[in-house]
């Protein structure tokens, strides 16, 4: 005989079934067949342009048009080459470079707190058998009126609400 039955949380069997969450995982959730091959397709082009390598092509491509700007001897045409030509071309992939790095470590964060979660819930359990096995020792040491008494569930009579809080006493006797 037990004195605590215990019954496991529904996330217990979930969290079991899906593993922790990731980036990956977000990638594909588009409802709609539509919406999946959107992302699909940002993915592979984020894939592609969110490279170093596309970062150094693109600053070859942005440093072609420098001398033409250094020629017209134009500050706006320069400022506007900085602005529009090589800070876009070159800084895009670079800031999805930068992206993709905290993606993983993200992942990496919420694979290491699932697997802390899954161990603290082991110790947990163990905590149960051990305290199941001390329920037993408890048991067999009673004597036979007194595990009758123990194993009765105590309710409290019918009306009385455990959490409610006790009102104050008003008038004189207060």
């Amino acid at each position: 005989m037990s004195l605590y039955d215990h019954v496991p949380h529904p996330r217990v069997h979930a969290r079991k079934e899906h593993g922790p969450a990731t980036v990956a995982h977000q990638r594909f959730a588009g409802k709609s067949t539509l919406g999946r091959i959107g992302a699909l397709i940002g993915l592979k082009i984020t894939l592609v342009v969110g490279t170093m390598t596309c970062a150094v092509a693109f600053t070859a491509l942005a440093l072609i048009s420098l001398p033409a700007a250094v020629r017209s001897a134009s500050l706006l045409v320069i400022v506007a080459w900085v602005a529009q030509t090589f800070l876009q071309l070159v800084l895009l992939p670079i800031i999805i470079v930068g992206q993709n790095v905290q993606a993983k470590a993200a992942d990496a964060r919420s694979e290491q707190t699932f697997r802390d979660a899954e161990a603290i819930l082991h110790e947990c359990l163990e905590l149960q058998k051990h305290l199941a096995a001390q329920d037993a020792k408890l048991v067999e040491a009673l004597p036979p009126r007194r595990l009758r008494a123990a194993a009765k569930p105590k309710t409290p009579p019918a009306g009385d609400d455990p959490l409610k809080l006790a009102k104050p006493k008003t008038g004189r006797g207060a």
